[in-house]
């Protein structure tokens, strides 16, 4: 990797996003052991007035030639019901791009008649085959494996593409091979990863080393390359960097780029920016990570005040930091305040866990797995 050098400071947070985030209800029907949400067990729904307000920011940007996509996250977004997520997509401009992750417990016909409709991309969060999902459990601690593949018979059986987001506790080299080839099995057409993590209410992250994680990725893309079947959603990140420093992009000019804003609108209205994972949370210091609610303020206005709150500066000397002195930093930006906060107390600290087990790891993978 491409070491960094010079200075990098004020880092901007940038005002037109390429995916905003809506938390439709805090309840998840599932109680994974990973899980770090803390109100997983409540039913708190979004109310019809702030899906609008955030649809018309949406509807404001298209205007403006700008296009934003809109991803469903937090809790199960499918525990609403069929009825109110027509609902709710009925508010937004036609041609919106939706997103959804979900656990797939709860889909059945109609909701892939929805997905047809609204042709909202699905994500599904499964961890590979049956025993590596031991954490995956129903709210009476019963396995949900049958339930999950279940939901991804039906998405297959009504021809809905579908990508898979499995959390990895232990990176050995078979465990990668069981991750690929059960998603390669089950049809998916794209894989992501994401290390255990110290987060929310959940206390433990993987205690494997950066070079395991590193050879896991190694693994990972070895067997993509001798049977690219699936695609791989952390190759293809190290990937676009490679090819952006080829195309005559310097690392100065990535490292410049402004901070992805990624507005999460949770249930109540509330906005927080750069990381979902800090939605709902509280700090000693600076209270809760909000940078407004758009039942009183646009969300484009929220979005030009943000740099000015306590927090999101010191989130944004954090991407400083990190673009000052990572080498890694040309390819995840340094910008993960959730996993900053939650494993170093500060939103404005540089290398965490999971920055080694996941973006240094990757790129080192990539490297390993040269022929």
């Amino acid at each position: 990797m491409h070491a960094v050098s010079g200075g990098v400071s004020g880092t901007a947070l940038g005002l037109r996003p390429s995916v905003l985030v809506m938390q439709p209800t805090t309840l998840c029907n599932l109680n994974c052991r990973y899980c770090y949400l803390p109100d997983r067990g409540k039913r708190l729904d979004m109310p019809t007035a702030v899906n609008r307000a955030a649809a018309e920011a949406v509807a404001r940007w298209r205007d403006s030639g700008h296009q934003v996509e809109v991803l469903w996250h937090a809790g199960e977004p499918l525990t609403v019901g069929v009825r109110k997520f027509e609902e709710l997509l009925a508010d937004w401009p036609a041609g919106t791009v939706h997103h959804i992750q979900t656990n797939a417990t709860l889909i059945d016909e109609a909701w892939c008649d929805l997905f047809h409709r609204h042709h909202v991309r699905v994500s599904v969060s499964i961890d590979g085959p049956e025993h590596m999902n031991s954490d995956r459990v129903t709210r009476s601690g019963d396995p949900a494996w049958r339930r999950i593949t279940a939901g991804i018979t039906m998405l297959r059986r009504q021809g809905i593409p579908f990508h898979v987001l499995a959390v990895v506790q232990d990176p050995a080299p078979e465990i990668a091979q069981s991750v690929y080839g059960h998603a390669c099995d089950i049809g998916a057409e794209v894989l992501g990863i994401l290390p255990q993590e110290k987060k929310g209410t959940h206390g433990e992250y993987s205690a494997t080393s950066e070079r395991q994680w590193a050879g896991f990725f190694a693994e990972l893309f070895t067997l993509w390359r001798a049977h690219p079947v699936v695609r791989l959603r952390d190759l293809e990140s190290v990937a676009n960097c490679y090819d952006a420093v080829r195309s005559g992009i310097t690392v100065d000019d990535l490292l410049d780029i402004p901070v992805e804003p990624i507005p999460t609108v949770s249930y109540d209205g509330e906005v927080t920016v750069m990381s979902p994972d800090l939605a709902g949370f509280t700090d000693p210091r600076h209270g809760a990570f909000t940078v407004g609610n758009v039942l009183r303020h646009p969300l484009e206005d929220l979005l030009s005040r943000a740099g000015s709150v306590p927090w999101v500066r010191e989130a944004l000397a954090g991407v400083d930091a990190c673009r000052r002195t990572c080498r890694y930093a040309v390819g995840c930006g340094g910008s993960w305040p959730a996993n900053k906060h939650f494993e170093l107390g500060r939103l404005d600290g540089t290398e965490t866990n999971f920055c080694r087990n996941l973006h240094q790891a990757k790129f080192e993978g990539a490297l390993l797995c040269q022929p």
